[in-house]
């Protein structure tokens, strides 16, 4: 198989819903930058691959993206998609720093890799699972107002709930119970993205221990793992890191000092599905659990991190709803969604086309 063409093309999707968390004091985000490939192969095989990015954990720009997709674009038309992880290994110095665009040709490597063997991506990936149910974001806001977003997300068929935190954590308890009790058979899972001190995460942990089913990255990643691991020796409900977990380094770090009880894994923020199943592997040798994480992404890369949290017997939880928000996406995507549950069909790779 032979490359003859690779295509970069970057866009920006508006949000259908603003989205705020502890980062975004100055305001809610409305739109998303992200970047797709398509790679043509003289066989006649179409590909594509996409990057997104959090420029508040990576400092990524959709110009910085697009620039390194375009280097990546020219060296790989000498490369052999199917010698995937060494195709791979010669972008890496051309994506240095810049881990949303060795995601986007990692993402249409494994895509081709999966059209050659006529499989879809999640059996290629190990097939431990067809199906897993995500959590859908409810951003930073006021508690009636969160509640009011929490209905709004139940009425969609969503059954967990990601409630955003950090900026207050005495208001962040008095919305969890809100929540709690206007859906009292809703699951809660609080994200602080690095929002609070050691003392005021471990003190939001007791007061809502059994009404949250975890706590995600409660502090910094700055503060370093020696923090995360005090929170989570006092804490009575497990500790996620997210933002601390952004490649195999980080995770290995995470597991050696036992800082947390698992790890958030997005294929946006570690470089891709390569990088991801190191960072998986470091967390079953550990006994961590595994989440799976996007950020606000289009479903085609949703449908990437689908097929790796399907793959892996130690991902317990997902948390993939980045595509649910954006307007205008191009993907037609190769999974479902019923009642909150993302299903893999057969289509090969990732399963899914783009109409650009």
């Amino acid at each position: 198989m032979q490359i003859s063409h690779v295509e970069v093309v970057p866009l920006t999707l508006p949000l259908r819903v603003p989205y705020r968390t502890a980062y975004h004091r100055e305001g809610p985000a409305t739109e998303v930058g992200v970047v797709f490939v398509r790679i043509e192969t003289r066989q006649g095989d179409v590909a594509w691959g996409c990057g997104a990015f959090d420029p508040y954990i990576t400092g990524e720009t959709l110009d910085a993206v697009t620039d390194a997709c375009q280097r990546c674009a020219d060296h790989a038309l000498d490369l052999s998609p199917l010698n995937t992880a060494y195709a791979i290994s010669e972008l890496a110095p051309l994506t240095e720093g810049v881990p949303a665009a060795r995601c986007a040709f990692d993402i249409a490597f494994h895509d081709l890799l999966g059209l050659a063997a006529g499989l879809p991506l999640h059996r290629l990936l190990g097939g431990f699972r067809d199906r897993i149910q995500t959590s859908i974001t409810v951003s930073v806001a006021p508690v009636v107002e969160t509640v009011e977003m929490a209905r709004d997300r139940a009425r969609q068929g969503f059954r967990i709930l990601k409630i955003k935190g950090g900026l207050d954590a005495d208001e962040d308890v008095r919305r969890i119970h809100a929540v709690r009790d206007a859906l009292p058979n809703i699951t809660v899972r609080l994200d602080a993205d690095g929002g609070y001190s050691v003392e005021d995460a471990i003190a939001v942990a007791r007061a809502l221990q059994d009404r949250v089913e975890m706590l995600e990255q409660p502090v910094a990643a700055e503060e370093g793992v020696q923090a995360l691991r005090r929170v989570r020796e006092q804490s009575p409900v497990p500790i996620l890191a997210d933002q601390s977990a952004v490649g195999p380094a980080s995770a290995l770090a995470i597991a050696g000092a036992q800082a947390t009880d698992g790890i958030s894994i997005k294929l946006a923020t570690c470089g891709g599905l390569s990088c991801a199943r190191q960072m998986d592997s470091i967390a079953r040798a550990a006994r961590l659990t595994t989440m799976v994480g996007c950020v606000h992404e289009p479903a085609l890369l949703v449908a990437a991190e689908l097929a790796f949290a399907l793959g892996s017997p130690a991902v317990r939880y997902g948390d993939l709803d980045g595509f649910v928000d954006l307007v205008g996406d191009p993907t037609v995507p190769g999974f479902e969604l019923h009642e909150g549950w993302l299903v893999a069909t057969e289509r090969p790779g990732t399963g899914c086309t783009v109409e650009l």
